[in-house]
């Protein structure tokens, strides 16, 4: 007798089950949110002469200027200041990187930051390296994102010696120790 209650309670209990399991599929499900939009971004790998790579630096648009970020490996550079700018081509040939032309200058104004002609568009603030040769430094970039990526593109360098800030064109800031070239990407 009491397997016979059991198969009958179970009889019933199976109907409710199916009918609790169909009305969880006609539930409300949460709405399916779009991925974010891709994020426009631009990178240049960082070179010295001989091939080896000595770090990176991006660059993202934010509003009217791009904000930059350069990372350099520790015995990139000697400790100390070192002249940044962002070339006018997008090419660069080891070991002395003139490949990468002259500062970008779309607007044809005089070198440095602090020229009261005003400056170049690829003039920088100087990198100063940590004692081991390497560091970090953020950087605005005035220029429009698309100003990086013209016909025939551009490139980041570093520089042996501090950047004067002044002296046309290239602020005495030595040979090209680091280049670049800046690639768009996306993610």
């Amino acid at each position: 007798m009491r397997l016979a209650q059991h198969l009958r309670l179970n009889r019933l209990a199976l109907p409710l089950l199916g009918l609790s399991i169909a009305l969880g599929a006609c539930a409300p499900k949460a709405p399916n949110t779009p991925p974010p939009p891709p994020v426009n971004y631009a990178e240049a790998i960082l070179y010295n002469g001989t091939g080896q790579r000595m770090g990176s630096v991006s660059f993202l648009p934010e509003g009217e200027t791009v904000q930059g970020t350069v990372q350099l490996n520790n015995g990139a550079l000697t400790p100390g200041q070192h002249g940044m700018h962002i070339h006018a081509v997008g090419k660069c040939t080891p070991p002395e990187f003139t490949s990468a032309g002259a500062h970008l200058n779309p607007g044809n104004k005089q070198h440095g930051l602090e020229n009261p002609e005003g400056s170049h568009e690829g003039d920088l603030p100087s990198f100063v390296a940590n004692e081991a040769g390497g560091g970090q430094a953020s950087f605005t970039f005035h220029g429009t994102f698309d100003d990086l990526f013209d016909v025939d593109g551009a490139a980041f360098v570093i520089h042996a010696d501090p950047d004067d800030m002044v002296t046309d064109p290239s602020g005495n800031s030595g040979a090209r120790l680091l280049c670049g070239v800046i690639y768009r990407k996306q993610r």
